[in-house]
């Protein structure tokens, strides 16, 4: 019996191995230590074999070999990780400071929104024209290392590897690709933007200093002309009313100015002492300009025509006649009643009239120009029109004076200044050229005699 099952134990034995020989091959699975390179070469007891077949070490090599890339590139990524970090902070630095600067102002009305002195890019220079190379560097810096990265992961081999041969080449995930070609695409966009923004606040402030340096500039002359003429006014007359305004050439840029302006008037008595000897026509020894009226009071004689006196651009003509090079006293008086003017000459009244703007108030607000008619207000000078010659005691009162207080005016025994517009240093500046001197009027007429 025991032979029987011996037997039978046999012939089941056999079948099986001979059933498993056909229907392929035999896999043994051990299992290897902790930290070891994966391979056949360990018995079941965990111990190294040796194997001599070539295919085995091609196969050991080819995943050290991976393994040591894969390494690598984790590293690349870690490296480019880190500068999109430090990137990103200094954006968000710039964008920072954006945020702190004062809202008031805004970039269309010519100011700044940055603070062109405060270092707001940590590491970058403080020029913008720097700054600009300096985040361009950045960029192709960042853009070329994204590109090694990518030339990198064509040349990383596959992870499947067959047991004869080393696989063909993969690159890296696409969703990887894809993300870092993202945030590459928005860190440029951000970039651009902020290149923008400086090119722009470069451009303003060079127009901003520009104009900072003509303003500078301006007032620094303006400050100088005035201490100039305060030093002759000083040093050379003797009381405030003692001066002339010489007007040498017939240009439209030398001119005096009466600082002061006119109230509203009903009547007015203008005085002063001329002295020319231009042909043909002494030019307009004074205007008044108003908003609206250019020539609201103008005194001129042009080309051949006489002297003329203009009242809201309304015109008399007037039988005086000063144009032989000797010093000469004038006086025009009007008012609005009926428009009633009167002319004299070296305290003679030579002429009447009336009908001159009846009832029309003179303007107040209005500006008093010395040697110029007004096309503007202030501005707009006609050469052809300019007076040449000198000018002094030009005054001015809101009522019509008596004959008899002209008279005294004329031959020098009053002395009676203008309520309205007085004849002072203080109250007259030159300009293009024309030049304030000491003049005792009474005593170089009598020179003059």
């Amino acid at each position: 019996m025991l032979t029987f099952v011996v037997g039978l134990l046999y012939l089941v034995s056999g079948r099986t191995v001979r059933s498993q020989g056909a229907t392929g091959s035999r896999f043994v699975c051990n299992a290897i230590p902790p930290g070891a390179e994966p391979g056949c070469g360990y018995d079941p007891s965990g111990n190294r074999v040796q194997s001599s077949s070539p295919a085995e070490d091609e196969l050991r090599n080819t995943i050290i070999v991976l393994r040591e890339t894969i390494l690598q590139q984790k590293e690349t990524l870690v490296i480019q990780q880190g500068t999109i970090k430090e990137l990103n902070s200094k954006l968000a630095r710039c964008e920072a400071a954006a945020d702190e600067s004062p809202p008031g102002r805004s970039r269309g009305q010519g100011s700044r929104r940055k603070e062109y002195g405060k270092n707001t890019m940590g590491d970058l220079p403080r020029d913008p024209g720097e700054s600009i190379d300096q985040l361009g560097k950045t960029m192709q810096s960042l853009k070329g290392r994204l590109e090694n990265l990518e030339q990198q992961s064509l040349r990383l081999p596959s992870t499947n590897v067959s047991a004869g041969s080393v696989s063909a080449l993969t690159p890296l995930p696409l969703e990887l690709r894809e993300l870092l070609r993202q945030r590459l695409g928005a860190l440029e966009t951000q970039l651009l933007r902020k290149v923008a923004d400086l090119e722009e606040e470069k451009s303003q402030l060079y127009n901003e200093t520009a104009a900072h340096r003509q303003r500078t500039e301006s007032a620094l002359n303006s400050l100088m002309e005035r201490i100039t003429e305060l030093e002759k006014s000083n040093n050379a007359f003797k009381s405030p009313e003692d001066f002339k305004v010489s007007l040498p050439l017939r240009t439209n840029y030398l001119y005096g100015r009466i600082k002061k302006s006119l109230p509203e008037m009903y009547a007015f008595t203008v005085c002063m002492w001329l002295k020319s000897s231009a042909s043909p026509g002494i030019g307009t020894p004074f205007s008044y300009g108003v908003p609206g009226q250019a020539n609201e009071i103008v005194l001129i004689e042009w080309g051949n025509n006489p002297i003329e006196l203009l009242v809201n651009d309304k015109v008399a003509q007037l039988p005086l006649s000063v144009s032989d090079g000797r010093w000469h006293h004038i006086c025009i008086t009007w008012t609005t009643r009926d428009g009633f003017w009167e002319a004299y000459q070296d305290g003679e009244r030579l002429g009447t009239g009336d009908n001159l703007a009846p009832w029309h108030p003179i303007k107040p607000g209005g500006v008093i120009i010395l040697g110029q008619e007004q096309d503007i207000v202030g501005g707009r000078f006609d050469a052809t029109q300019a007076f040449v010659g000198e000018l002094s005691q030009f005054n001015m009162w809101d009522r019509v004076l008596r004959p008899m207080d002209i008279v005294g005016l004329a031959n020098c025994s009053a002395y009676m200044p203008g309520n309205v517009v007085p004849w002072v240093d203080a109250n007259v500046e030159v300009f293009g050229g024309g030049s304030k001197a000491a003049l005792e009027i009474c005593e170089d007429r009598a020179s003059d005699s």
